[in-house]
């Protein structure tokens, strides 16, 4: 470094200063330059140390603090064009382009992004043993994209709206939990708009699309049992939804949990996604006959297994991942929903 007199630093020194100061400024009368690194500590950063998410799934918001991707693909009827719905500086949907590019006609969610390094992204599903969709080749149809508004800590926001027919899936994913392998799986859904019948689902599933028994499946589920409607939670394992617990019916968003060992123990947790705590079953065994767990990876939502797709829901956001998480670590996950804000009343 060349030689400065005592002059010239002090003089570099009060030109940096300045500028310091003049940058400060501006941010303090331009907020909206702010970068996207202050976006705070998201769902997948919660569970990252212990028990990382192999899979991120969300309409709303980024899953982790330094996602800068896009969230969901909408395709237009009008044209069928398309383009990425992606996220403002703060880490939420921008939905108002959105709303821009689909003014004037319908748009349908065709594709979600899974925002881990894994990319295993959500598409209409495909036929199944259990039934085929509506759509071209027996595919089950896409969600529309502006069924479902809500608010997301006072950002406008779209949901994923499902009703008979509607489904995705991706049947050739990366690092999600197989024949018996711990893994763990939430989603923020809610308890309104919910029918009895099978399934809506988020989880794991089935790689081709059919019932191949008890232990193939470990998604999260909710739907009503009774009439009218008792909302209850529980874990989708194949030919039987266990662990469950009751879910209050005005519930508007709700916080859906399933973990398991992949051997001998699993456990369910259910909140309000608005605040207080989980409620859980603790750690209990598996069903006889699911031990071990024979799962395939495949990652559905808004279905089951086999395609069944004649159920209702409602589904916000929603991980799986590699390692069954401790009840801990899952009330600090149910912290950061919280402060997600998720607020609106609800199509009924």
């Amino acid at each position: 470094m060349p030689f400065q007199s005592q002059s010239s630093l002090r003089n570099s020194f009060r030109c940096l200063a300045v500028s310091c100061l003049a940058v400060f400024a501006l941010a303090s009368i331009a907020p909206c330059l702010t970068s996207a690194q202050t976006v705070t500590s998201r769902p997948c950063d919660v569970l990252a140390s212990t028990t990382p998410c192999v899979a991120a799934i969300s309409t709303t918001r980024a899953l982790y603090s330094k996602y800068t991707g896009p969230l969901y693909e909408v395709t237009r009827k009008s044209d069928q064009a398309h383009t990425n719905i992606g996220l403002l500086r703060d880490g939420y949907a921008d939905a108002k382009k959105q709303d821009a590019f689909c003014a004037g006609t319908t748009c349908t969610i065709t594709r979600i992004y899974d925002q881990s390094p894994n990319h295993n992204d959500l598409t209409p599903a495909p036929p199944g043993g259990a039934a085929k969709g509506p759509g071209p080749n027996g595919y089950d149809i896409p969600a529309v994209a502006d069924a479902l508004p809500v608010t997301v800590d006072g950002h406008k926001a779209y949901g994923v709206a499902i009703v008979p027919g509607m489904g995705y899936r991706n049947d050739t994913p990366k690092q999600t939990a197989v024949n018996g392998e711990p893994e763990g799986v939430y989603m923020v859904t809610s308890a309104l708009n919910l029918n009895g019948k099978c399934c809506f689902d988020f989880g794991n599933a089935e790689a081709n699309n059919l019932d191949n028994k008890a232990g193939h499946m470990d998604a999260i589920n909710i739907m009503c049992h009774r009439d009218p409607c008792s909302p209850d939670e529980g874990l989708d394992m194949e030919d039987g939804i266990y662990g469950h617990l009751k879910v209050p019916a005005s519930t508007t968003f709700v916080t859906d949990i399933g973990a398991s060992d992949g051997q001998h123990n699993y456990a369910i947790y259910q909140g309000n996604a608005q605040h207080g705590a989980l409620t859980t079953t603790g750690v209990i065994p598996l069903p006889k006959g699911y031990q071990p767990m024979k799962q395939e990876g495949a990652i559905i939502l808004g279905i089951g297994g086999d395609n069944s797709n004649w159920a209702k829901g409602y589904f916000f956001e929603g991980v799986m991942t590699k390692g069954m998480p401790s009840a801990a670590t899952l009330d600090k996950l149910q912290a950061n929903i919280i402060a997600a804000h998720y607020t609106g009343k609800l199509p009924q």
